[in-house]
């Protein structure tokens, strides 16, 4: 949680929310780097959205959290709402977007980097793990978080 100590996020229906509460409880963070302009990145959403429905439906310790590269806040709240899950987001234009491309060297979209709570990386690979394993996938992310 370092990178999101103190921080405000936003949720899906607009609310600004902070970062330590709402993610007291959590274990495994996934930081969801994408763009409703990226083809690969329209087609992997709807994907990580059945997996965090599925997990967070079964009570599991998860959150993901969106960094986008929309040109927008419009943009990324249309993203949001048309396919997203019930997740958190960065607010757009925000320093923290930045620092977290650049604190897990996020070159491309879409990628998802799953970490600890304490902000350590589990893995760099969410998107193919989610797209290759689906839910199971994550009990490897809790082993290898403790």
């Amino acid at each position: 949680m370092d990178s999101l100590a103190g921080q405000q996020l936003l949720r899906k229906d607009e609310k600004v929310v902070s970062a330590d509460t709402v993610l007291e409880e959590k274990k495994i963070i996934a930081f969801y780097f994408s763009a409703h302009w990226c083809p690969p990145c329209r087609l992997f959403t709807p994907m990580l959205a059945e997996f965090y429905s599925d997990l967070v439906g079964a009570g599991e310790p998860f959150e993901i959290v969106f960094v986008s590269s929309d040109k927008s806040s419009e943009e990324l709240m249309g993203y949001m709402k048309e396919c997203h899950g019930d997740w958190l987001a960065v607010q757009h234009g925000t320093v923290l977007g930045q620092d977290l491309k650049k604190k897990y060297e996020v070159t491309g979209i879409p990628s998802l980097v799953v970490v600890t709570r304490e902000g350590d990386i589990i893995s760099k690979n969410g998107r193919s793990e989610v797209a290759e394993k689906g839910p199971q996938v994550f009990q490897k992310w809790i082993a290898a978080s403790k």
